[in-house]
């Protein structure tokens, strides 16, 4: 494939390290579009691609056509990430690795600590279970003055992300969170999302989610005090989400799932 005399004028650029090209598929679930992302250092040649995204041929050509492709990565297994992967590793012979071993073309699934050296980068998979069990961070920890952290739907760049239950989990979200947060310690991390625009700072978006779920949980149990505590998660739902969309009713119902669960082991 032939790559423009310019790589780097594909996509916005967002850190010292990242471009992000923004998939043309918006909606309820994926806000402006999925985030994709092109890793690479400066003067490297190679690329990284973080999340090639839906199945439409204009963007995945797009990333593509930075530069010669060492790497695609998955966030998560979710299809607005995932589904053009493997039409994108035909396109560009790049290997794909996930923490998913379904996901996985031509290399080995992605283990929790991992540094991998590609596109001149330091790249740390980071496993961050919660939004789904698969769910996995890429920290650039030489990116800029304090590193980034491509965050996948664990956070967002607006709102905040559900809990898909029964495949992610409310307690291993948390935990997540707690993860991201002690990170952003560091400095002003800024934060790389799969939908949403780019945050300045990991540690406040992390202690706001944080603070979002004992607000939730406290209004879960408030329901419950109401309701009582066998109450379905469609009646909690109603009183918990009770100004939701209906485009988003059924993501509201899996997180109050979750939350139920969460709270019923305790």
């Amino acid at each position: 494939m032939e790559h423009p005399a310019d790589p780097l004028a594909i996509g916005v650029p967002v850190s010292d390290s990242a471009h992000l090209v923004l998939a043309p598929n918006p909606g309820p679930m994926t806000l402006d579009g999925t985030n994709s992302y092109v890793l690479r250092a400066p003067g490297s040649t190679g690329t990284v691609v973080v999340d090639p995204g839906p199945l439409l041929e204009s963007h995945l050509r797009a990333l593509a056509a930075a530069g010669p492709v060492e790497l695609v990565l998955l966030t998560h297994h979710h299809l607005d990430h995932t589904a053009g992967a493997a039409a994108f590793a035909e396109l560009t012979g790049a290997p794909v690795r996930a923490i998913g071993p379904e996901l996985c073309i031509g290399a080995d699934p992605l283990v929790d600590g991992e540094r991998i050296e590609a596109a001149g980068l330091t790249l740390e998979i980071w496993a961050t279970p919660g939004h789904t069990a698969d769910s996995m961070c890429v920290v650039l920890p030489d990116d800029g003055a304090h590193g980034s952290v491509l965050t996948g739907d664990t956070v967002l760049g607006r709102g905040t992300s559900i809990i898909v239950d029964p495949d992610g989990a409310l307690g291993p979200y948390l935990a997540s969170l707690e993860r991201l947060r002690a990170f952003g310690e560091r400095g002003e991390v800024p934060v790389l999302p799969g939908h949403g625009p780019v945050l300045p700072d990991l540690r406040a978006i992390c202690e706001a989610y944080l603070a979002h779920r004992a607000e939730r949980l406290d209004q879960v149990r408030a329901a419950l005090a109401e309701l009582g505590t066998d109450a379905s998660p469609e009646a909690v739902t109603d009183l918990v989400y009770a100004d939701v969309d209906t485009s988003v009713r059924a993501a509201a119902e899996a997180s109050v799932r979750a939350q139920l669960t969460y709270l019923r082991a305790e």
